[in-house]
């Protein structure tokens, strides 16, 4: 590789060879949401494009992490690099932070300002009587058009309440998993850590049944109005952030198991535990906003 080196001076800042990665993820990435644009749109080549780019893009992500991962266990990295790849991390956590509050924003306009202004509430008067004279619905709601007919919403203190509990232990399992990683003891490590990859898949498991049962019964879908759609997008993308998190922890316990960490040495554990808890606290707050209030 141009420019490695086995130098473990703080002074010496490791700089990566030229990677062909980042071009090739880039059309991986073009062929997947190209793909996904056309299926939704009902073309017939747009699910099978969709599906190709993303076993392309899945490859290309296993051999460049496989590239970082040799970087790593060859010595190449030192604080310095270390520190890098944490700031990297918190900012990455703190765009997804962004992301989840644009969603949380809109579901927060809907309910409190323009729904109430549908209704003739404050000052803007105008739009109830202009627009919906006749609206008087609070929510949950569909909005003035019924879009997508009647529904019924999904009880907090079912499914919604086991997966909450199913997460707020993946979180205590995986800080067990860390202190023993810190404390050399390999077989708890890799107990605690395969029991929060068992309870993300859980999760994810739990979530599927509430939403066939969401489609098929209560008639609620991403259709359903400013109500099927915001509860759609939030529990939809943080589902979504609970398997990218379950796929992570569970290259991690293989990691672990081939003994790629020690106690000084393991910032990938640390970084997916990170953003597992990030994912934890997410959905406190869209279980206490979406299904209880």
């Amino acid at each position: 590789m141009a420019q490695a080196h086995e130098s473990h001076d703080t002074n010496v800042y490791y700089v990566p060879h030229g990677s062909r990665w980042p071009v090739i993820a880039s059309v991986a990435l073009f062929l997947t949401m190209l793909g996904f644009a056309q299926w939704l749109n009902e073309v017939s080549w747009g699910k099978p494009v969709f599906f190709l780019g993303l076993a392309f893009l899945a490859a290309i992500l296993f051999k460049w992490f496989g590239d970082v991962i040799r970087e790593s266990l060859r010595g190449y990295y030192n604080k310095q690099v270390d520190t890098s790849f944490r700031m990297g991390m918190v900012w990455f956590i703190f765009s997804e932070v962004m992301f989840f509050a644009a969603f949380f924003g809109a579901l927060f306009y809907a309910r409190q300002f323009a729904l109430p202004w549908l209704q003739g509430e404050g000052h803007k008067v105008a739009t109830h009587a202009v627009l919906w004279s006749d609206f008087t619905g609070g929510w949950p709601s569909n909005g003035p058009g019924a879009i997508g007919g009647t529904y019924q919403t999904i009880p907090a203190w079912g499914l919604p309440l086991l997966n909450t509990l199913i997460l707020l232990t993946s979180g205590v399992t995986v800080t067990i998993a860390h202190h023993a990683l810190k404390s050399g003891h390999r077989k708890q490590l890799l107990l605690f850590l395969g029991l929060t990859v068992l309870l993300g898949a859980s999760f994810l498991y739990f979530q599927a049944e509430e939403y066939m049962h969401a489609y098929k019964e209560l008639n609620l879908t991403l259709g359903s109005g400013i109500y099927g759609s915001t509860f759609f997008m939030l529990t939809g993308f943080h589902g979504a952030h609970v398997t990218l998190g379950t796929i992570m922890l569970a290259i991690i316990w293989f990691r672990c198991a081939a003994g790629h960490f020690n106690r000084e040495n393991h910032f990938a554990f640390e970084a997916v535990a990170w953003y597992w808890h990030f994912v934890d606290v997410v959905w406190l707050g869209l279980f206490l906003f979406v299904y209880v209030l």
